[in-house]
């Protein structure tokens, strides 16, 4: 299993090997020895979470507060994505920026964000299937979201396809309304958070 940091600091690419043979293929896309050897700790699972989404689908840009956060790991079962991380750690040095990472079934592999980053993709294709694990429950209390089509985020979007996107996600603020108003996790909880979980897992 590779993994790579992305440019964003808490964001990591796995790309796990493949083995085709005249069945088909098996692949393993979350292993805990290489995530422990990459970061430093084990992935404490609390909830796995399915989704099916249409093409043109957008999910998020969705976050949760710190602490506890909820990290997520993520991979594509069938069909493809456009993923993207944005870093909206306030007072992170690559706030506000955003990493781009095409996913999909045929040639698989993973996408890492830890606690404080925001993630959202678009389906590139019908019947897209995507597993997350999920280092925190299902909190709505805690749960929240930035407008995906935010244009001081500028996130790449297809343009081949009219964006489809829930009622939530739609009416979701902008990047620089959920800062002005404290809605966005600081770089400070964010590291005392990572600490904590290396020195106890």
């Amino acid at each position: 299993m590779k993994a790579t940091e992305l440019g964003i600091d808490g964001a990591w690419l796995f790309e796990p090997p493949t083995f085709p043979d005249h069945r088909g293929s098996f692949t393993a896309p979350f292993q805990g020895p290489a995530f422990r050897a990459a970061l430093g700790f084990d992935l404490h699972v609390a909830q796995t979470n399915q989704s099916v989404s249409h093409r043109g689908v957008i999910r998020g840009v969705h976050f949760a507060d710190v602490p506890p956060g909820q990290a997520k790991y993520l991979w594509i079962a069938a069909g493809a994505v456009r993923d993207v991380v944005v870093d909206l750690r306030v007072g992170s040095a690559t706030f506000g920026r955003h990493e781009v990472v095409e996913l999909d079934a045929a040639s698989p592999r993973a996408v890492y964000l830890a606690e404080g980053l925001g993630h959202a993709f678009q389906a590139l294709a019908d019947h897209t299937v995507v597993g997350y694990l999920c280092s925190a429950s299902y909190d709505p209390a805690r749960e929240h979201g930035i407008t995906p089509l935010d244009p001081d985020l500028a996130l790449p979007w297809s343009e081949d396809v009219e964006p489809v996107l829930s009622g939530k996600d739609a009416a979701a603020p902008t990047l620089r309304h959920a800062r002005d108003t404290g809605m966005l996790p600081s770089r400070e909880a964010c590291d005392d958070r990572y600490e904590a979980m290396r020195t106890t897992r």
